[in-house]
């Protein structure tokens, strides 16, 4: 290999790092308001199993990528269950908040609903990882050709590089999803705009929905448009630095 197809190489692998990153962040919010409700040493297992579950979907999806592309049910799927636990987590909370419930009431048992909590964790990381790797999909086959041989429809070289930065992706996704925890436990107010946000990730997987080619709703580009990336990520942040605000105010108001 010569060295300016090298450096496309590195470029594409740091490329696909930050872009890993970003969607390991989705992945790990989702992750985290999952799991708060159970007692520390559960959460620690839940985010272990849910992290493995990430690592083997996202391999699974590396080597069935040519088939799942044409499978846009998954990814509805998976946008529905998001919107519906995000909506679901803000209804019960304000009918909480206006029968004035004490929320020790509403808190689930010790120990209750580790396997259903790692079950929906999986769940999530099937539509994580079939949104990751066709992101990855989408950078990795401007790379010329590495090799002979192919891995899942993909060629060798494209595959190595898809793998490396879904590997990197999921390494941050570990450190990422324990300070999610930590953080809600630290602002319980937090959580509701971490739920707003798992919702909003619900939309983003809509909208990859509505743009399949076997759906036709949006044009097939409009995900990967920087318009739409643009809007994704404001809004994302302005959900996050708002939630964080409110957060801070109510601590203080509280002292």
């Amino acid at each position: 290999m010569d060295t300016a197809i090298l450096l496309e190489y590195g470029w594409v692998v740091l490329v696909l790092v930050g872009l890993e990153g970003l969607l390991a962040a989705d992945n790990a919010v989702v992750m985290a308001v999952m799991v708060k409700h159970l007692p520390k040493a559960q959460q620690k297992k839940a985010l272990f199993y849910g992290l493995l579950g990430a690592f083997v979907f996202r391999f699974l999806a590396l080597f069935m990528i040519t088939f799942l592309v044409n499978i846009w049910q998954v990814q509805a799927l998976g946008a529905a269950y998001l919107l519906f636990i995000s909506i679901k987590h803000i209804y019960d909370q304000r009918k909480t908040s206006d029968n004035h419930i004490d929320m020790d009431d509403m808190a689930p048992k010790k120990g209750s609903g580790f396997w259903m909590t790692v079950l929906k964790v999986e769940l999530a990381d099937i539509a994580f990882a079939i949104d990751s790797m066709l992101a990855a999909v989408a950078i990795a086959v401007t790379l010329p050709h590495w090799g002979e041989y192919e891995i899942g429809g993909i060629n060798g070289g494209q595959f190595a590089v898809m793998f490396i930065g879904g590997v990197i992706g999921l390494v941050i996704m570990r450190f990422a999803a324990h300070k999610f925890v930590q953080l809600l436990e630290k602002m319980p107010s937090l959580e509701t705009a971490a739920f707003l946000i798992v919702g909003w990730v619900g939309v983003k997987l809509a909208v990859m929905t509505l743009a399949h080619p076997n759906v036709g709703v949006l044009d097939e580009h409009f995900p990967h448009s920087t318009p739409w990336k643009v809007t994704f990520w404001v809004v994302l942040l302005g959900i996050a630095i708002g939630g964080y605000l409110l957060g801070v105010a109510k601590q203080k108001k509280e002292a």
